[in-house]
C-alpha cells in the first residue's frame, strides 16, 4: 500500500499497521509525518513509545507515549538528538551498531538502557531501532518500559543465587564471585592481585540434626550465618571491602576475601570466626555448643582457578579436622605435595607389582663374637618411574591399607628365598646365609601365609631354617587365633620367627614364653644410648642395664638377640660385652645389592665400616 494513496484505509490494512514490536521491522516506505491521517492517529495513540529519527539522528516526530516517558511532551522532543535522550552513545558497541542502522548498513538494533524520568525515578527500557524503508532515510525508534520484567528477573535471580535457610549467597553465586575475582582484567587493573578463602565446616552438626531434627538444625545454620556475617562486617571496617560470606551446602560456609593483603589478614578472619562460634546458641529451648574447622588458602590471583582454589581449601579443611578440629589450618604446599604423592603412589601400587618395579636390597646381619656374616635382611625398594627409588616407609603403609601388601609380600618372600638359595649354590664351601623377611599382619589375615611359605621353600629349594620372618612387636604380642596358629605352624616347619623393634610396643614379657619366637631384634633407640666413645657426655648407665636385662631374659628363654642401628665400634664393643648375638647397622654395611653380598661371602671376618 502506497504512502500517498487517497481514500479510506481498508480494515485489514489498519489491523496490519497496528504498532507492535514485531511489526516495527516491517514499517513501509515514507516518513510517518507524511502518512495519511489514519496512520498518524495510530502512531499518536499507540501505547508503545515511538519516534521517527532522520539520517542525522535527530527526532523528526514522536508520539505522546514517548513524550510522557521521557518528559517534555511530544513536541518538545522534535529536533532533539535521539542518542542523547536514550543514552545510546555511552556504550561503544551499541553506539557503533546504532550508527550502522542510521546509515542503512544494519537491519536492526535492540538494546536495554536505564533511563531517568522527569520525576527523578529511573526505569529500564528496551530500545528498538529499525530502518523505515530503502527509499526513505531515517529510522523508526520504539521504547518499551521493561522495569517490571527486570525487577522480576532480579527477584528470581536473587532466589536462585541465595540460600533459603540462611539467606546468604549460595554456591552458584559464590563461584561467580570467585571466577570474576580471578579474571585478569579485574586483578591487574586494581587491588592487590591476591585472593583469600576461609572454608568452614561445623564440627558435630550431624549430631544436632540427628538428635533434635532438621528444624533446629536449620535454626542453627541461620544463627551461624548471622555470626559469620558480623565477623565479615567487622573485618571490612578496616579493609577496602567486606568479605563475602556464603553457604556452600550442608554445614559448609565460605568467607571470600577479594584483594587479600596476605595470610595475616586471612588468619585474623579465621580466628575471629572461631571465636564468634564459641558462645552457646540458644535455639528453640535448646542450648547448643558447636565448633568449626577452617581451611585457609591465600595466594596470587594470577594462575589460580576457582577449581584449584576450592581443592586447596577442601584439602586444608581436611587437615584442620585431622589435626583435632576446632581450629584453622593454613594451606601448606609441601604437605599438599606429600599428600598428592601419597595418592599417586596408592593408585599405582598394584600395577607396579605387575610391572616389576620393585627390587630387593640386603643388609648384613653380623655375628658380634667373630664378625662373620651370618645372614641378611631383605629390604624392598620401589624403583618408581616418576619419583625415583623409594624406601619402604614411603609405600608399605599404603600397601597395607589397600591390601596390595599381600601380592607384594609374596613377591618379596619368593625373591629373597630364591636369592638366598642362589648364594648357597654359588658358595658351597661357605656356611649358608639365612635371609630375614618382614611380614605384615595383614599378610597373615588376608592370605594363607603358611601355604605360601611352604610352596616358595619347595620351589626354591631353600631349607626352612635359612628363612626368618620378622613381625613387629605390636603385631606379635597381640597375636591370637589365626595369627598365632600361623606362627606356630611356621615355627613347626622350621622357619625362624623374629620380633622386630622389640622394646617399643607392648613389651608384655609374658607373651615371650607362649609365642613361637626365636629372635628378638632390639630397637635402635636402645642402641643409640651406647654411643659414648671417650668424648662428650658418657652414656646413661640405665640404658646398658635395661639392654643387658633384656638380652639375659631372651637367652634364658632360649632366644637370640639382634641389635639394630649399630653405627659405632663403641656400641658394638658394649653390645658384645653384654652378650648380644648379632648386629645390624651402618657400622657393618648399608643395605646393598645382591652382588655386593656375594663379594662379602667368604671373607674371614666382616670388614668393619665397609660401605
Amino acid at each position: 500500500m502506497s504512502g500517498t494513496s487517497e481514500g479510506p484505509t481498508p480494515a485489514a490494512d489498519l489491523d496490519r499497521s497496528a504498532v507492535t514490536e514485531s511489526d516495527i521491522d516491517s514499517t513501509e516506505s515514507g516518513l510517518l509525518v507524511n502518512r495519511p491521517p489514519a496512520y498518524r492517529s495510530v502512531f499518536a495513540a499507540a501505547p508503545l513509545a515511538m519516534a521517527v529519527v532522520d539520517g542525522e539522528g535527530r527526532i523528526v516526530d514522536a508520539n505522546d507515549a514517548l513524550g510522557a516517558l521521557l518528559g517534555g511532551g511530544r513536541t518538545g522532543l522534535v529536533g532533539r538528538v535521539a542518542s542523547d535522550l536514550l543514552d545510546l552513545a555511552s556504550d561503544p558497541r551499541t553506539w557503533h551498531a546504532y550508527r550502522e542502522v542510521l546509515s542503512g548498513r544494519r537491519a536492526k538494533l535492540r538494546c536495554t538502557r536505564r533511563l531517568k524520568q522527569p520525576d527523578g525515578r529511573s526505569l529500564w527500557a528496551q530500545v528498538t531501532v529499525s530502518p523505515l524503508d530503502a527509499d526513505t532515510p531515517g529510522v523508526l525508534l520504539s521504547v518499551a518500559d521493561v522495569s517490571a520484567h527486570r525487577d522480576l528477573q532480579a527477584r528470581l535471580r536473587h532466589l536462585q543465587m541465595h540460600d533459603p535457610v540462611t539467606r546468604l549467597p549460595n554456591r552458584t553465586l559464590f563461584f561467580e564471585r570467585v571466577s570474576a575475582a580471578l579474571e585478569a582484567e579485574v586483578y591487574e587493573q586494581s587491588g592487590t592481585g591476591r585472593i583469600g578463602l576461609c572454608y568452614l565446616d561445623l564440627d558435630g552438626f550431624k549430631a544436632v540434626n540427628d538428635t533434635l531434627g532438621h528444624r533446629v538444625g536449620d535454626l542453627l545454620l541461620a544463627a551461624v550465618a548471622e555470626r559469620l556475617t558480623e565477623c565479615a562486617e567487622q573485618a571490612g571496617q578496616t579493609r577496602p571491602s567486606v568479605p563475602l560470606v556464603a553457604r556452600l551446602g550442608g554445614d559448609e560456609f565460605a568467607l571470600l576475601v577479594e584483594d587479600s593483603t596476605g595470610t595475616e589478614q586471612l588468619a585474623d578472619l579465621a580466628e575471629s570466626a572461631l571465636k564468634a562460634l564459641q558462645a552457646p546458641f540458644d535455639l528453640a529451648g535448646h542450648r547448643l555448643n558447636v565448633s568449626a574447622s577452617i581451611g585457609v588458602v591465600e595466594r596470587h590471583a594470577a594462575g589460580t582457578t576457582a577449581t584449584g582454589l576450592m581443592q586447596a581449601a577442601d584439602t586444608t579443611l581436611y587437615w584442620a579436622k585431622v589435626d583435632g578440629k576446632d581450629r584453622w589450618t593454613l594451606f601448606d604446599p609441601e604437605r599438599n605435595a606429600h599428600l598428592m604423592t601419597r595418592q599417586a603412589l596408592a593408585s599405582t601400587l598394584r600395577p607396579a607389582i605387575e610391572r616389576g618395579e620393585f627390587r630387593l636390597d640386603y643388609q648384613p646381619l653380623v655375628g658380634m663374637s667373630d664378625g662373620r656374616l651370618r645372614g641378611v635382611e631383605a629390604l624392598v625398594r620401589w624403583d618408581h618411574p616418576r619419583f625415583g627409588l623409594l624406601s619402604p616407609n614411603r609405600f608399605v603403609a599404603l600397601a597395607e591399607e589397600d591390601g596390595s601388601i599381600v601380592p607384594l609380600g609374596r613377591w618379596v618372600l619368593a625373591t629373597a628365598c630364591r636369592q638366598a638359595r642362589q648364594w648357597q649354590l654359588d658358595n658351597p664351601d661357605d656356611p649358608p646365609l639365612f635371609v630375614s623377611v618382614n611380614v605384615a599382619v595383614r599378610q597373615v589375615w588376608d592370605s594363607d601365609l603358611v601355604a605360601d611359605v611352604a610352596e616358595i621353600l619347595a620351589e626354591t629349594g631353600l631349607a626352612p631354617h635359612l628363612l626368618q620372618l620378622e613381625l613387629t612387636e605390636s603385631a606379635v604380642m597381640g597375636s591370637a587365633g589365626r595369627p598365632l596358629q600361623a606362627l606356630q605352624a611356621l615355627s613347626d616347619m622350621g622357619v625362624g620367627i623374629a620380633i622386630d623393634d622389640f622394646g617399643t610396643g607392648y613389651s608384655n614379657l609374658a607373651y615371650l614364653s607362649r609365642l613361637p619366637v626365636s629372635v628378638l631384634k632390639l630397637d635402635g633407640s636402645f642402641v643409640r644410648g651406647f654411643q659414648y666413645e671417650g668424648a662428650g657426655s658418657p652414656p646413661n648407665p640405665a640404658d646398658q642395664v635395661v639392654v643387658e636385662a633384656m638380652i639375659d631374659l631372651a637367652h634364658r628363654l632360649g632366644l637370640t638377640v639382634t641389635a639394630e642401628c649399630v653405627e659405632t665400634s663403641a656400641q658394638a664393643t658394649r653390645l658384645r660385652s653384654i652378650g648380644c648375638d648379632t648386629g645390624q647397622g651402618w657400622l657393618y654395611s648399608r643395605p646393598v645389592s645382591p652382588d655386593r653380598i656375594s663379594e662379602l661371602l667368604g671373607t674371614e671376618t666382616y670388614a668393619v665400616g665397609n660401605p
